[in-house]
């Protein structure tokens, strides 16, 4: 996997916006899990969406779970930067940890 830079970052930052802007909280805790490792996910509680992340993760690692969750949803009437458009898209297709990172650098020209 490659390094985080400030491309993740910025990424990342506009999935959280994305998020968001669908009413869905994103909280980052530290999870514990015996014996696996387990990287967040998307749940409902109480009525509400909610996104958590396992803070400990690689920015890149944040960005596939975040973007494993908004994949999920129906953005076609939402506006949505296409940089990140483009991103939801490809794993929308692909759904796979391993076609995701493949896809990373086609999204950071």
């Amino acid at each position: 996997m490659k390094k985080s830079g400030p491309d993740d970052m910025n990424i990342l930052r506009q999935l959280e916006e994305l998020a968001n802007g669908l009413g869905i909280e994103v909280r980052y805790e530290k999870i514990k899990k015996e014996a696996s490792f387990f990287p967040g996910g998307l749940c409902n509680f109480k009525g509400d969406d909610l996104l958590i992340v396992h803070s400990k993760i690689s920015a890149r690692d944040k960005i596939h779970t975040l973007s494993k969750a908004l994949a999920t949803f129906d953005l076609g009437d939402i506006f949505v930067k296409p940089t990140v458009r483009e991103l939801l898209l490809k794993y929308t297709e692909t759904g796979s940890e391993e076609d995701f990172e493949k896809n990373q650098g086609d999204t950071q020209s």
